[in-house]
C-alpha cells in the first residue's frame, strides 16, 4: 500500500493541481519553513458567503511540502473559510497516506499552516454583521 501512495505523493509533486498565483485572490498568504528552505503561498477567491470558489499554490521544495499543498487546494473548493480555518494537521495525514517522520511533519504540514493563514485573515477582515 505505501508503494500507491509514494507514487501519490509523486504524481501531486510532478504534476501540482491548482499551481500558480490567483488573480482577483480576495487572501494570500506566504510562509516557509526555516528548516529546509520550502515555501507555499496561497492565494484564495472566497465569495460573499465565505466559500472557497478558488485556490491556487507556488512554491518551491521537497516532494512531501508540494504535493501535501497540491491535495490541499483539491479539498478546500467548496468549503466554508470557517471550516478551512478549523483543518487540523490529521487532513493532511490522510491525504498524503503514508507515516510522517517528526523532521517532516513541518514540510508536510507548511501547505495547511499557509491556507490556514489565509483563511483567518480573511476572516478578520469581514465586517461585523450588527
Amino acid at each position: 500500500m505505501d508503494d500507491f501512495y509514494r507514487d501519490f505523493i509523486l504524481d501531486h509533486y510532478r504534476n501540482p493541481r491548482n499551481f500558480g498565483t490567483l488573480e482577483g485572490a480576495t487572501a494570500t498568504a506566504e510562509d516557509l519553513n526555516p528548516l529546509c528552505g520550502d515555501t507555499i503561498r496561497m492565494d484564495l477567491r472566497v465569495n460573499d458567503g465565505g466559500i472557497v470558489e478558488e485556490v491556487r499554490f507556488s512554491g518551491k521544495g521537497c516532494a512531501i511540502s508540494q504535493a501535501s499543498a497540491s491535495m490541499l487546494t483539491e479539498e478546500v473548493k467548496g468549503m466554508k473559510l470557517e471550516d478551512v480555518a478549523k483543518l487540523g494537521k490529521d487532513i493532511v495525514l490522510e491525504n498524503v497516506g503514508i507515516g510522517i517522520s517528526p523532521t517532516r511533519m513541518k514540510c508536510a504540514t507548511l501547505g495547511l499552516r499557509v491556507l490556514k493563514s489565509a483563511a483567518i485573515g480573511e476572516i478578520a477582515g469581514w465586517p461585523d454583521e450588527e
